[in-house]
């Protein structure tokens, strides 16, 4: 780096930012004022506008075991998926300029008025950053890093394509409606698992809704005759024992939040190599869709929560800065 002066367009000195100062729910959540963090070598630092929200968040922070497994410790921030502008650059920094709008994921301190992420990191690793294409609002754009990609890494690992049925479990969730608008986008019919409350939204994504609980196999077998060719689990491992009572084989068998002997999960880390820059430019598009089913200021982050939480949400919970 340079002896020059970063490229910076902020005056302030402190910003708020969301914060585990104990392991826990919703209730261990802080809002606390921080001083702005300034870029190294090779960073920029994003002015934050809207933080998505996924399960893994508060999951990975639910006890010093779980969040050790993630590389966590106390204090911790909160949230991964961010969108916003760029705001303050390093020298070395040529793929990004001050006044670039982006998104990305930054594990466990997205839900910030500041965040400073590597132009060649990765989520788990300095953070990364995307261009946000015109036409995307951030609201949006602050939905695709985490869900976006284990949706995809979900449909590389079953290989759905045109021909295939598609049985998803849990539709309706964050991951849920990227991977029923991509398998859709790959050809494939596609069976959504829900509530019946979530029968109308799983239609407006373009899958067939099924009630799931007892009796799931039955009544997917009066949908589809022909049989089910592939399943992505998005909840539990409920939809995998009825896969394979279905006679699913287990290569065309994924899960993201169990795991079951002789399946493979899907990890967003593995999704395909810009999956999510081309997710973005679905949306840009019109091709794809996400629905935003609430959203909350960063003062209200326990409630928002608490909403993601509870898993009936249909669609994505964010926070806007």
């Amino acid at each position: 780096m340079s002896m020059e002066e970063p490229s910076v367009s902020t005056s302030a000195t402190t910003s708020r930012a969301v914060r585990f100062e104990s392991f826990g729910g919703p209730e261990a959540l802080r809002v606390r004022e921080v001083a702005v963090p300034e870029v190294g070598p090779g960073q920029i630092r994003v002015r934050v506008t809207a933080a998505g929200l996924n399960p893994m968040d508060w999951f990975m922070t639910s006890d010093a075991e779980t969040a050790a497994r993630f590389g966590l410790s106390l204090p911790c921030g909160f949230g991964t998926d961010y969108a916003g502008v760029v705001d303050q650059v390093d020298d070395g920094v040529s793929e990004f300029a001050v006044g670039d709008r982006v998104f990305g994921g930054a594990m466990s301190r997205a839900v910030a008025d500041y965040v400073v992420v590597d132009e060649a990191g990765t989520i788990a690793v300095g953070g990364e950053a995307h261009r946000t294409p015109d036409g995307v609002e951030d609201r949006t754009a602050a939905t695709f890093a985490i869900a976006g990609c284990t949706a995809a890494a979900a449909l590389a690992v079953v290989k759905v394509g045109a021909g295939d049925t598609v049985l998803i479990g849990g539709a309706g969730g964050g991951v849920g409606v990227f991977a029923v608008q991509l398998a859709r986008l790959a050809g494939a019919r596609v069976i959504g698992t829900g509530s019946a409350t979530s029968a109308d939204a799983l239609r407006a994504l373009g899958a067939e809704p099924v009630a799931y609980g007892d009796g799931l196999v039955d009544r997917v077998r009066a949908l589809t005759p022909g049989g089910v060719s592939a399943v992505m689990d998005l909840h539990g491992t409920d939809t995998v024992l009825a896969a394979r009572e279905l006679g699913v084989p287990d290569e065309r068998i994924t899960t993201i939040a169990g795991q079951v002997d002789g399946i493979t999960s899907a990890n967003g880390a593995n999704a395909p190599r810009d999956a999510v820059e081309e997710i973005a430019g679905l949306v840009a598009a019109g091709r794809l869709r996400v629905p935003i089913a609430a959203s909350f200021p960063i003062e209200q982050i326990r409630a928002a929560v608490e909403r993601q939480a509870g898993r009936h949400v249909h669609g994505k919970v964010v926070i806007d800065l």
